[in-house]
């Protein structure tokens, strides 16, 4: 039988109120939770992952069976797939952010006012997260690890393609939760993948905090277009990397060579690439010779084509591309200056770095440059919740109000304002 649209959307719409009523009951037990009953909750998910292996590898195959029916290039499914070590890993994930300092009641700055009260800062949970992205059914455990440390309730809505691994996997959530006597429905996968379940996510204040979008540009634009709730996210991962003519020859060709070839498909990996002409004719020739050693297609202004043959004839367009694929574009700019103010008119504001000996002029990009990361002789790759020391990271954000950059523990909570007194009233 076909059910009629306003009738499918009906019952979309009053899941989608229940969801988010139950995610705001569940975040205020919470926020009221102790590190050692979250802590508990964690390690019984991580249990739960490896003894329910055979459910969780059987949910993917059934994933992976209706993906290649319907299409899904190798890439995709490869993202799709779990394994025995993918769930070890989860696990493992689970176990390291257990073992994590936890920020949330954290006090900072008492002081005493000339009144006689104490005012401070305390560190508290945003609330209800809701994450939506698609593929990697490790997100689902990995986001709901991260959001029940913070002490946060969650909506999880992944990829269709992965409808029954992340079902398989909120099992298991759900029982390390009730392990724990914390209510199941602090972690919540959506039970639908009606398009209209997102469209209702991102338009419930009433019940949502902070809406975290990963995936595709498309999605991301989606979101942040539509959304009546605050969202935490970057579009693009246009990354650039500035040799100055004050640089060491052999640092910087390394860090270009690894900011770029590391990995491509990521939004921390170099896009483009800018040179003080003081120094091109040095290093972009071995610059050059290992890209070439590794398929990377160049696309330079005419100063970068006139010291690298194999190099095309980058496009306005290119400048302000996020390849995620073996493609560098290359600018010969006079000097720093130059280099900031591209950097100003076609950075996506995630990750840029320079390469110099000169202390100045290090502190001049530092200061200058308004990325979320700004780095000092060093590859973009670091752009990391891990390698950033936080232990892991829901994504990372652009944005300049609340959460920068790797978006950890920390970037999961909020801090208010706490007064002591002593029977003072203001006079």
């Amino acid at each position: 039988m076909t059910v009629p649209a306003e009738t499918a959307q009906l019952d979309v719409r009053a899941y989608m109120s229940d969801v988010g009523r139950q995610a705001r009951e569940a975040s205020r037990a919470m926020a009221r939770a102790g590190t050692r009953v979250k802590d508990a909750a964690l390690l019984a998910i991580a249990a739960q992952l490896l003894a329910n292996e055979a459910a969780l590898l059987a949910a993917n195959a059934r994933d992976l069976e209706q993906g290649r029916a319907a299409g899904l290039d190798a890439a995709l499914l490869d993202r799709l797939t779990l394994n025995t070590a993918g769930i070890t890993g989860m696990a493992e994930g689970l176990r390291q952010i257990a073992a994590l300092p936890d920020p949330v009641g954290e006090i900072t700055d008492m002081n005493y006012r000339p009144s006689g009260i104490q005012v401070g800062r305390m560190r508290v949970p945003l609330g209800v997260i809701g994450i939506i992205y698609e593929s990697r059914p490790n997100v689902t455990a990995d986001a709901a690890a991260l959001c029940l440390k913070s002490g946060n309730a969650a909506i999880l809505r992944g990829g269709s393609e992965a409808f029954h691994s992340n079902r398989a996997i909120a099992a298991c959530i759900h029982a390390g939760l009730e392990a724990a006597g914390l209510p199941r429905h602090a972690v919540q996968v959506m039970e639908t993948t009606d398009r209209a379940a997102v469209g209702l996510l991102i338009t419930m204040p009433e019940y949502v905090d902070v809406i975290v979008p990963r995936g595709g540009k498309g999605l991301i634009e989606r979101i942040s277009a539509e959304a009546r709730v605050p969202v935490i996210k970057h579009l693009n991962g246009i990354c650039h990397v500035y040799i100055d003519d004050r640089a060491d020859r052999d640092k910087a060709v390394r860090i270009a060579f690894n900011a770029k070839t590391h990995r491509y498909g990521v939004c921390n990996a170099m896009e483009t690439l800018l040179v003080a002409e003081g120094v091109a004719a040095q290093v972009l020739p071995e610059l050059g010779r290992l890209y070439g050693e590794k398929g990377v297609e160049l696309r330079g202004c005419p100063a970068t084509r006139a010291i690298l043959a194999q190099a095309v004839e980058a496009t306005a367009e290119d400048w302000d591309t996020e390849y995620l694929a073996p493609i560098l574009s290359i600018r010969v700019v006079p000097g720093l200056e130059e280099a900031i103010e591209h950097i100003h008119r076609h950075s996506s504001g995630h990750t840029e770095s320079i390469v110099t000996e000169d202390i100045g002029r290090a502190r001049r990009f530092l200061t200058e440059v308004d990325s979320s990361s700004v780095m000092v002789n060093a590859s973009t790759r670091f752009a990391d919740g891990f390698e950033y020391g936080l232990g892991a990271e829901i994504g990372i954000s652009t944005d300049k109000i609340h959460a920068r950059g790797p978006v950890g523990l920390e970037g999961l909570t909020s801090r208010k304002y706490i007064v002591v007194g002593d029977g003072h009233i203001r006079e």
